[in-house]
């Protein structure tokens, strides 16, 4: 029997999980903090990652200790600290800042189909990582990346193309990702077995 599923993402134990749309056959690794967010079809993270007001597409693979939208204070106020928005914590008669909280949500992070974010990286809120990219261990990535391109380092620099130049493209268009399960099962063995360019050439 499958251990993943269509209809209930595989929560692992010691997850907090807050206002959260998930699709088929999720994974969430232990100890993960996912809030505000959607995360795709067959998308997983692994152990202890923490992603919040991001959307995160299909097929992403999401190493352990990955932050992805890390929320942000008020730099531009007289304090940083959270006293003045998470303020009912300190305070029986005050209200959190339903604004600030609001204004955190709508800086998204998205993730395209077919990302790889690796261990301990940082994606920050309102970055864009295109189809096909992928993220180093460790790299923080202030800007958007474009499709297929790998990125590393302290700020995510573009490192090299993934695939040959037009590849990219032609698999964009093919979005594979669209396919159904069925679809998937069937094609199987030729992505295990073919190269990029040879999955086009059979199936584009």
């Amino acid at each position: 029997m499958a251990r993943l599923r269509a209809d209930r993402p595989f929560v692992h134990p010691d997850c907090e999980i807050t206002d959260v749309v998930f699709g088929a056959y999720v994974e969430i690794g232990r100890g993960s903090r996912v809030a505000h967010s959607e995360i795709g079809d067959y998308s997983y993270c692994d152990r202890y990652a923490d992603i919040a007001n991001a959307s995160v597409g299909k097929f992403a693979n999401i190493a352990a200790f990955v932050r992805i939208g890390a929320t942000d204070h008020p730099m531009d106020k007289a304090s940083l600290h959270h006293f003045h928005y998470r303020s009912d914590d300190y305070w029986d008669d005050a209200d959190a800042d339903a604004d600030w909280f609001a204004h955190r949500r709508s800086r998204r992070a998205v993730i395209g189909h077919d990302t790889w974010i690796g261990n301990g990286a940082m994606v920050m809120p309102e970055v864009t990582l295109g189809h096909g990219s992928v993220v180093a261990a460790g790299a923080v990535v202030t800007r958007d990346v474009d499709p297929y391109t790998v990125v590393a380092g302290v700020p995510a620099r573009p490192v090299r193309a993934r695939h040959a130049p037009g590849v990219a493209e032609r698999m964009i268009a093919l979005a594979w990702w669209d396919w159904d399960h069925e679809r998937l099962r069937a094609a199987l063995e030729d992505f295990r077995a073919l190269p990029a360019e040879a999955f086009l050439e059979r199936y584009a």
